[in-house]
């Protein structure tokens, strides 16, 4: 079994952990620790995250979180086969931060340092935990990021849809830091929206109905400030029904978005029974997952969402990311920092993307 430490810190999360297994058609893998320092507690203050604050943590617990992983999985540090690193996208202190740290360990044990796209990292965490052979359909969902994305093969992705403005957690983040609510804005709001009404405001459904199925949530971002600017002073009902509605309209856009990929990607691939990944931080939300879901069984699709554990950004899913890549000898040198890094090198920005989350 090849042994990789994974090691990430592309945001605001400090994580290292130690992954076992084999790849292959069949994969299989033990995530043996997976250690996180959350920074949430940081930025929480400011409403978002600040480069700046992050870099400074990730130096100062990076060390520490690295010895806590290799400690919860019993392993030895000489023992690992390689050092697996996200070097993009991101922030580029944090960045730098770990890929000198994965440097210096791989200098140190002789052993060889992959650097990992965090997006694919998520790509390829349902081969981690669910054992998904390859081909796949993904649709990634986080602060900085929302895309669906043909999983061809490691290291072949063919992007299918991306968001022309904002990324959907950002959308989350933003409605949440609107109505008062906390950092980050994903899990506050799907909390608020239990005892609100998701038909009292129509908010918009961005994109919905068009040919492809790319993302727009700037406009859903503004129809919601535009009514909570009309309702205020706000009551928690009013809160709640907010809550209620965006996450309503984000689910339906999401469904008719999806569906749309769903008919393209059947049409290129003969798979008896295909199948629907969903990865990223909004993976978390119940509401979504559960549309999602039953919209999978109705046509005929498997469907896997990320755990919780592995939802958000960690670095169980760089090392299995790593273990891959060092089975199939795909290992670049020297190692570049990215802080824009797309999965599918030949698709096209659309206008407007100029965020991160459209762009990478």
């Amino acid at each position: 079994m090849t042994l990789i430490l994974g090691i990430e810190t592309s945001c605001d999360e400090t994580a290292a952990a130690i992954v076992s297994g084999s790849a292959g058609d069949v994969p299989n893998a033990e995530i043996l620790s997976n250690a996180v320092y959350s920074q949430i507690e940081d930025h929480a203050a400011y409403g978002g995250v600040v480069p700046e604050i992050a870099a400074r943590a990730h130096v100062e617990k990076m060390d520490a979180i690295i010895a806590r992983a290799l400690d919860e999985s019993g392993a030895d540090l000489s023992e690992v086969d390689a050092i697996a690193v996200t070097s993009g996208p991101g922030l580029g202190g944090g960045l730098i931060v770990g890929t000198m740290t994965a440097q210096a360990i791989g200098i140190a044990l002789d052993k060889p340092v992959i650097g990992i796209n965090h997006l694919e990292g998520h790509a390829l965490t349902a081969r981690l935990t669910d054992q998904i052979a390859f081909p796949y359909l993904l649709l990634l969902v986080s602060g900085g990021h929302t895309q669906i994305i043909s999983v061809e093969r490691l290291g072949q992705y063919r992007r299918l849809a991306t968001t022309i403005d904002d990324a959907l957690g950002e959308a989350f983040d933003k409605t949440a830091k609107l109505l008062g609510l906390g950092y980050p804005g994903g899990p506050h709001v799907e909390k608020q929206a239990r005892s609100g009404d998701p038909t009292r405001l129509a908010f918009p459904r961005p994109m919905k109905g068009n040919a492809r199925p790319d993302f727009s949530f700037s406009g859903l971002k503004t129809a919601v400030r535009l009514a909570a600017e009309e309702m205020a002073p706000l009551s928690e009902r009013d809160v709640s029904d907010i809550c209620a509605s965006f996450q309503a309209a984000v689910t339906d856009t999401l469904l008719d978005r999806v569906s749309k990929a769903m008919t393209s990607f059947s049409a290129s691939h003969s798979i008896a029974l295909p199948t629907l990944v969903v990865a990223g931080g909004v993976a978390a939300n119940q509401v979504i997952c559960r549309a999602l879901g039953n919209h999978c069984a109705q046509t005929e699709y498997r469907f896997f969402t990320a755990p919780m554990a592995l939802a958000g950004d960690n670095a169980a899913m760089i090392a299995w990311a790593g273990l891959e890549r060092f089975e199939a000898g795909m290992i670049d040198d020297p190692i570049l920092i990215k802080t824009r890094w797309p999965l599918d090198p030949n698709s096209e920005p659309l206008i407007g993307s100029g965020k991160r989350g459209a762009k990478a």
